[in-house]
Order: C-alpha cells, then structure tokens, then sequence
C-alpha cells in the first residue's frame, strides 16, 4: 500500500463512516480497485480508530459528562444499545465475515441502505428528546447498528433512520448515533486487532498507517459537522440517490464480470 492510497482510502474512510453512504462498503470497493489485499485488515483497524478520534473531538463535552458521572440514564441507553450490536456481531461473525469476502451482496446493500434512509425521511416525525428514550428505542437502534455490520450498510445511516423510525428528534437521533458509534468501533477494532495479533503480520508500513489514520480522523471530524447540519437543515434522501446508483453501477459491473 502506498501513501498516497493510504491517504485516498483514510479520506474515504472519514468521510463515509458518518456520511450515511457506508464506510465499509467503500473500503471494499476501494481496496479491489487498488488491487490491495495484504495487510486490509490492519489497515482497516487503524483507520476505523481515527474515526473514533473524530467523535471525541466533536462530542468531547458529551462524552466528559459521562465520565465525571457515569451511572446516569444516557450511560444506561448507550449500553442497552451496544448489547444487540455485541451480540449480533460476535454472534454472525463468521457469515458477516464470509460476505465481506465475497462482495456478492454489495450492490443490493447499497440500494437497500437508500432504502431506509427515504423511509426514514418519509415517515411523520415525532419529537422525543434524550430525557424521552425508552430502553426500547435504545435497543432498536442498536439493533439496526448490527445490521450495519453488512459491507455495504450504512451504520450511521441506519441508526439515525432507527432513531427516527422510533420518534427520536433528528437532533438526539444524529448525538444518539455517534456516542453508541464509540463502544461499536472500539469493541469492532479490538477483534480485528485480536485477529491481527493472531495472524503475526502487519502487512502494511508504518507511514501509511499513520497517514490514513489521521487522514479518516479529520475527514472524519468533518463528515460529522457536515451531517449535523443536513439532519438540522437539509434531508437524508440525498444520500438515497447516491447509494442507489452507486448500487446499480456495482450491480452491473458484478454481473459484467468486472468487479
């Protein structure tokens, strides 16, 4: 891996694992069109830590009051919806793995993600502050961010949709979204880290690593201002009509034979 498709893949990281458009599923694309296969994984690990860095540098005040007092309700719904996301991910991780590989099914998730995000914009809103979720709301939003462990689903996508679907104001849906973002990313990163370590290779150099990684941090830091603003000012189906012809253009170079 060179730097300059580290840089490329940490920008593309950044930007779409908050833009609802997923981040995965680009990586995918992205590491087959640069013919990269050794040292992914890793690669993959240290920008989705980048990342994280960039919902701390957003959220920091957020994420201080939690830890000056951790045993209030949003440390309670944050963890009720990390539990059906822990649980489906190292549950299905061999299938979740097996579809990675095969990218058979990255086209219809891309579809399937505009999907969701134009019913999510279309559905009567209801406004239900942080003081307002119920266990419940936490739990399905969790729920959909386990779905979103599909290459080509988007997590942010699909967890503010889940929140809206619920009757979550758009404001507490995108704050909602990325604080449960930090348990799924770490909790992801430790795994693919385990795996790694296990496998006794890195496969990629250090200045690449750190390139992509601070690259995904500040495209990423970015991407996270840019949709507070859509969900405060603009619309998500947007994102509807890029990921659905990002999906029929994948769909035809599948069926082509040139992806």
């Amino acid at each position: 891996m060179t730097v300059l498709q580290a840089a490329i893949l940490g920008l593309i990281q950044g930007l779409t694992e908050f833009l609802p458009i997923s981040s995965s599923g680009h990586l995918v694309l992205f590491q087959r069109f640069f013919g990269l296969s050794k040292g992914v994984l890793t690669f993959d690990v240290f920008v989705h830590l980048g990342t994280l860095v960039a919902v701390f540098a957003v959220f920091w005040q957020d994420i201080l009051a939690l830890l000056k007092k951790p045993w209030q309700r949003l440390t309670a719904l944050i963890i009720t919806g990390t539990i059906p996301t822990g649980i489906m991910g190292l549950g299905l991780k061999d299938f979740f793995e097996k579809i990675f590989a095969s990218g058979s099914t990255l086209g219809v998730e891309f579809i399937a993600t505009g999907v969701i995000l134009w019913w999510a914009e279309s559905i009567r809103q209801r406004n239900k502050g942080v003081d307002q979720i119920t266990y419940a709301d936490a739990a399905f939003v969790g729920f959909m961010q386990g779905v979103a462990i599909l290459p080509a689903i988007s997590r942010s996508g699909l967890t503010i949709a889940g929140a809206l679907f619920r009757g979550i104001d758009r404001d507490t849906a995108a704050r909602f979204s990325f604080l449960i973002s930090i348990p799924a990313i770490l909790g992801a990163a430790l795994v693919d880290g385990k795996d790694v370590i296990e496998a006794g290779t890195v496969g990629v150099g250090t200045i690449p690593l750190i390139v992509g990684t601070v690259v995904s941090a500040v495209a990423g830091y970015f991407a996270i201002r840019i949709m507070l603003r859509i969900l405060r000012q603009g619309t998500l189906k947007v994102f509807s009509y890029y990921v659905w012809a990002l999906g029929i253009l994948v769909i035809i170079l599948q069926l082509t034979g040139i992806l």
